[in-house]
């Protein structure tokens, strides 16, 4: 297994730990939960790119859209 191949395990825990946090109810664990989900994006598409797998780097580049509104709406309230 190579370097590239290892990439998957950081943004596989990376996106349990998000999805977690942004289950809270506590407004600062959202708000770390989302960042952690853009940081598992960024992996997720690290790893896609030389992959060529393009639906998943399409439904990363979406999350992250989702990801950054939910920034927005955790600072709103």
């Amino acid at each position: 297994m190579d370097t590239l191949d290892l990439m998957q395990w950081p943004a596989f825990a990376a996106s349990l730990g998000a999805a977690y946090l942004v289950g809270s109810t506590d407004k600062g664990r959202r708000k770390v939960g989302f960042w952690v989900f853009l940081a598992s994006n960024a992996l997720w598409i690290a790893w896609g790119l030389p992959q060529g797998a393009w639906a998943l780097l399409a439904l990363q580049v979406c999350l992250a859209v989702l990801n950054i509104r939910g920034l927005f709406k955790t600072e709103i309230k």
